[in-house]
């Protein structure tokens, strides 16, 4: 399964652990993947903490760069050439090893990965490589209609298998806005918000409970089916 967001800081990695941590307590084998980290490794540390994996950081983060900039940028401020083949060898290494494995991209789903001026490779292409089905996180306040409409609108031109979104940081007193938002992005859209997620403070690794009940397991496991 691909995780990718509207934005950046959206809460993709948080998502991705709680994803992980749903599925390794309903008995599956869960690996988990960043194929592009830029500035630092804690999202990459947080992923293999919930999932327990033990495989090698070569193929879990097959690149990793310093500067948090998009990819593209970050690989050529190191002089480094991004190769997609081994990304994708690298995720079927990991599905030959683990019965699910939970890839997370980097930023939102245009984010650049390889830059070709109007023929530049981007994330959207890809989840269309990896062939995944995919969980789009989304903000919770104001703007988050255009923002995930546009990407729904982007990924189903791509032809990406959408399994849903999931909107995070809900706030405990939600204006008007939290309170439609969801509905109206399922109803304009016609993808289903599969989990409206309530803003939490994330401390050391471990993951709130309030967090976790919010997702249902039982349709996670649909999604990968």
């Amino acid at each position: 399964m691909f995780i990718t967001g509207t934005d950046t800081s959206v809460g993709k990695t948080v998502i991705a652990a709680a994803i992980t941590n749903l599925l390794k307590r309903k008995g599956h084998d869960v690996g988990v993947m960043k194929p592009l980290q830029s500035g630092g490794s804690e999202d990459v540390d947080f992923l293999l903490n919930q999932s327990g994996a033990k495989d090698d950081l070569s193929l879990v983060v097959p690149y990793n760069f310093k500067a948090p900039v998009a990819p593209s940028l970050a690989a050529r401020l190191e002089s480094v050439s991004i190769e997609i083949e081994k990304i994708k060898g690298a995720c079927s290494e990991l599905a030959d090893k683990h019965e699910v494995v939970i890839v997370e991209g980097s930023g939102g789903i245009m984010v650049p990965v390889i830059e070709k001026g109007a023929g530049s490779y981007l994330v959207s292409d890809l989840i269309v490589d990896l062939d995944l089905p995919t969980i789009i996180v989304a903000r919770a306040g104001l703007g988050t209609i255009n923002h995930t409409l546009l990407t729904i609108d982007h990924a189903k031109k791509k032809g990406i298998n959408i399994g849903g979104v999931i909107v995070n940081g809900y706030p405990d007193n939600p204006g008007q806005a939290e309170k439609h938002n969801p509905a109206m992005i399922e109803d304009i859209s016609g993808v289903p918000v599969i989990s409206v997620l309530p803003h939490v403070k994330i401390e050391g690794v471990a993951l709130p409970e309030k967090l976790l009940s919010s997702l249902d397991p039982d349709r996670l496991e649909q999604l990968i089916s």
